[in-house]
């Protein structure tokens, strides 16, 4: 139950068994527009699709370093580990960042975006993190954005590394221009692929403007795949058939069918965990689906508890980031989360907490959960 990497199925794991083929092969070329056609079903978009062999940071390092140069003015949320490594990101490019900085646990609303759009009118780009890791927070308002960065023609960036493929986020209807994930995440694939979907406009840019870089190169990309179906460089093949069988799990399910076990199974976590005594860390309008971060009761002991509920019980939840760190504790819930794995968390949980000297009642716990898992 950790925020990534998830649980992966077996289907999935079984799919890198596949023979290792050349990279420059019509096996190869069947896999990779595979790949590609799923990836934008997924997305919910025709946009250019880049698979890259690479983790999540080096997706949302590929939708910088191509779109941003010195100067460029660039908003940007940030209230939270991975906000604030991507402002670091931006900044670095010599870019003029705006941050709207708010406390962790709270976004900033759709107005303050909206004012920062209207006291400064000329915005290369507005970059979101969908999804903050650290503190269990997502974005509600990615589809006003585009009210905004139509103004005056800026990029739309999302950062759904943590989300994408459990929750809406239909990339063309939304204008967004680049949109990143991690294959390790709702996907329910091994880490290793994080795919990007490019916008015509951004695609344009990015070769027009091509960046000092040669892996993260999006533009080498896309003339390869336009040429020959192939990618640049050598991809890591068990990783993108895992990636791709991954992708056909979803599309079986059916997207509207994913995004709604996704949000049950949360509220499951969330209500049933509160009923055993556990307090939420984020501000409830502003509460993420897939990572379910709570407030520990006092005196408990990080490592002691999550190694108790390790340990004794086998299930794994991650610890605080940063200044949260023995603050906070954070329950996945994403990739093939159902019923069972709410259930089992919420007793494994609230049997730790009674083998640590705390009072709770797991059998509200269970009973709440199970009332707001009976639609699935």
């Amino acid at each position: 139950m950790l925020p990534g990497p998830t649980n992966v199925p077996n289907r999935v794991m079984r799919a890198m068994l596949a023979p290792i083929i050349n990279h420059r092969s019509d096996d190869f070329v069947e896999l990779y527009s595979d790949v590609v056609d799923k990836t934008q079903q997924v997305f919910q978009t025709q946009n250019d699709i880049v698979a890259l062999s690479a983790s999540g940071t080096g997706a949302v390092e590929a939708g910088v370093i191509n779109l941003i140069k010195k100067d460029d003015k660039v908003i940007i949320p940030v209230n939270g580990e991975f906000s604030n490594r991507l402002s670091q990101l931006i900044a670095g490019q010599g870019a003029n960042v705006i941050k709207l900085e708010t406390p962790p646990g709270q976004n900033a609303t759709f107005d303050q975006v909206k004012e920062a759009f209207d006291n400064n009118k000329d915005i290369k780009a507005f970059y979101v993190v969908h999804n903050e890791t650290s503190t269990g927070t997502m974005v509600n308002y990615l589809d006003k954005v585009s009210d905004l960065t139509s103004r005056n023609d800026s990029f739309y960036v999302v950062d759904s590394v943590s989300l994408l493929g459990g929750t809406e986020l239909p990339v063309d209807k939304w204008n967004i221009d680049v949109c990143m994930t991690g294959a390790q995440k709702a996907i329910a694939a091994p880490p290793g692929i994080s795919p990007i979907s490019v916008s015509p406009k951004a695609k344009k840019y990015m070769i027009e403007n091509p960046p000092p870089t040669m892996y993260f190169n999006l533009a080498r990309y896309f003339h390869y795949y336009e040429e020959s179906k192939h990618t640049p460089f050598t991809p890591a093949l068990p990783l993108l058939y895992a990636y791709r069988e991954a992708l056909e799990i979803i599309l079986e399910e059916g997207l509207e069918s994913v995004f709604k076990r996704h949000k049950t199974c949360s509220d499951a976590l969330y209500s049933g965990l509160s009923a055993i005594g556990l307090t939420p860390f984020a501000k409830e309008e502003d509460r993420s689906i897939s990572i379910v971060a709570l407030n520990y009761l006092e005196g408990l002991q990080d490592k002691i508890f999550r190694d108790t509920l390790a340990k004794k019980f086998k299930v794994l939840v991650a610890g605080g980031f940063g200044d949260l760190k023995g603050k906070v504790f954070r329950v996945g819930c994403m990739g093939e989360v159902s019923p069972y794995h709410v259930m089992r968390t919420i007793s494994a949980i609230s049997s730790t907490l009674a083998m640590m000297g705390y009072d709770t009642d797991a059998q509200a716990g269970l009973k709440t959960a199970e009332e707001k898992l009976k639609d699935l």
